[in-house]
């Protein structure tokens, strides 16, 4: 009996101990899950963009999904220093409470997170319901709204209100839990706004989720805090708390990202290299008719040289040709925005919010300086663009096509003529029209591949009687031999 009470108290010692000054089993087993949850969370920023090597987005499409993962990072690591999760003493500057369970934890981790969200819902409020660019820049806004939370922190650090385990007294947890509350009221306001807003790429949903874990973030770091405070005399009920805080905040930062408001194409990739991308254009994401098929049997009727290049370029398979020529020669940012504007042109006027997406798509990747296709237009029409008060306008982007159309007459259509690119497209389409009138006069299925070649020798022939004929395929066999 005396053993196992020696035993008894050497156990629960040993759990006091851990309790107050962290390394308990629940610990580690929280700071794995921790762990794992920032390895998914690098996963899924970056997987899309090395299996199907997308090219890097430049801007506020790259820089915030960047940011929330730094932002979780630190939120997650400055939750292990604060609360105690290892057994270490705090004998330099950078381990102290204040700055980690302050600034980190702060202004860096949850504020930051919470900010970036706000951005994009500012963002997604500007663009579809208000139809226009925001007027702020991102960098700005996200700087702005930040503040707060530096001023804050610099509030706090100067007071010292901290005690030795990183908890703040009392008096000052109903500021602080309202303050965090706060943004998540204004999350809610820009979310509500825009909550009739049909998207297409589960932007609303992905906002909503946020709201709803980052509420019960801030109610379970309440609990975890009055737990810790009121009760610390009781080991294993700070153990629990300390592990619920750290498991909890490991699906928030989960749960909480989001690339579909920043990078919609990207959000629809599969993180599988042996599944296909998705979708290889907006148009085609957005259910645009045709958008980006050529199909094999269209016509192809001859493109005439002295013809206008405005009125050729609307023929698909003339366009996907010259595009080819102007890629070879490194100038192919002119034909893929004019492609782009085309299919945006296929949407209906009142279908606001699919042209929003496509306007948006194609300001993003051609108009705004640095994009990844930057397009060589005037200064004027680019900031007609970048100011227009209806992102759904069906002239928005008339004058910049009208600008490269002139460009690519003066250039590339001068070298295309000559170029090899255009005599194939000359005789893949008089094999066609070859083709279309066989099978017109005999009603022969042709490949346009093929040359008039028929017969057993022809591996992609198929046999297929004439519709007025009341013969058997063995009949007809038979005649034949």
């Amino acid at each position: 009996m005396g053993i196992r009470r020696s035993l008894g108290a050497e156990v629960t010692s040993e759990m006091a101990g851990c309790a107050v000054e962290g390394g308990c089993a629940t610990d580690y087993i929280a700071i794995s899950i921790a762990l794992i949850s920032i390895i998914l969370l690098f996963t899924r920023s970056t997987l899309p963009f090395l299996i199907h090597k997308v090219p890097r987005p430049k801007g506020s499409s790259f820089w915030l999904p960047a940011i929330q993962v730094f932002a979780s990072f630190n939120l997650l690591l400055s939750i292990v220093m604060s609360v105690n999760f290892l057994n270490f003493k705090r004998r330099h500057w950078w381990q102290s409470c204040y700055m980690w369970a302050v600034w980190i934890e702060g202004p860096l981790g949850f504020g930051l997170l919470l900010s970036c969200r706000i951005l994009q819902a500012f963002q997604l409020y500007y663009i579809f319901l208000r139809r226009r660019l925001p007027p702020v820049r991102s960098h700005i806004f996200l700087l702005s709204i930040l503040l707060p939370w530096i001023a804050g922190a610099a509030f706090i650090h100067t007071r010292k209100p901290l005690n030795y385990r990183c908890h703040m007294r009392a008096q000052w947890t109903i500021p602080v839990v309202c303050f965090h509350a706060l943004y998540v009221a204004a999350l809610v306001g820009f979310t509500g706004a825009i909550r009739h807003i049909k998207f297409r790429f589960h932007e609303l949903e992905d906002l909503w989720r946020g709201i709803l874990f980052s509420t019960s973030s801030i109610g379970i770091w309440a609990v975890a805090y009055v737990l810790n405070e009121i009760h610390d005399n009781i080991g294993w009920l700070q153990v629990a708390s300390r592990f619920l805080l750290l498991s909890m905040a490991s699906l928030f930062v989960l749960a909480f990202f989001s690339i579909s408001i920043s990078q919609p194409l990207v959000s629809q990739m599969s993180l599988r290299k042996k599944e296909a991308q998705g979708f290889d254009s907006m148009g085609q994401a957005l259910g645009i008719h045709d958008s980006g098929l050529l199909l094999q049997r269209e016509s192809a009727p001859v493109v005439d040289p002295n013809e206008p290049l405005d009125k050729v370029l609307l023929n698909k398979r003339f366009r996907r040709s010259f595009m080819a020529f102007a890629d070879s020669c490194l100038a192919g940012e002119s034909v893929h925005f004019y492609e782009e504007v085309h299919e945006l042109n296929k949407v209906p006027v009142d279908d606001t919010v699919r042209r929003i997406y496509m306007a948006r798509h194609i300001i993003e990747k051609y108009i705004v300086a640095g994009a990844t296709m930057e397009v060589n237009i005037s200064h004027r029409s680019r900031q007609e663009i970048l100011t227009t008060p209806d992102l759904a306008h069906p002239d928005l982007f008339k004058n910049a096509l009208n600008e490269l159309v002139q460009l690519m007459k003066m250039n590339l259509a001068k070298d295309y003529w000559s170029s090899m690119f255009f005599l194939k497209l000359k005789e893949e389409a008089n094999i066609i029209s070859i083709g279309h009138e066989l099978e017109e006069v005999t009603g022969w299925n042709f490949s346009p591949r093929l040359s008039c070649v028929h017969g057993d020798d022809d591996p992609f022939h198929q046999e297929h009687p004439p519709k007025d004929s009341g013969q058997s395929s063995h009949d007809l066999g038979s005649t034949m031999k």
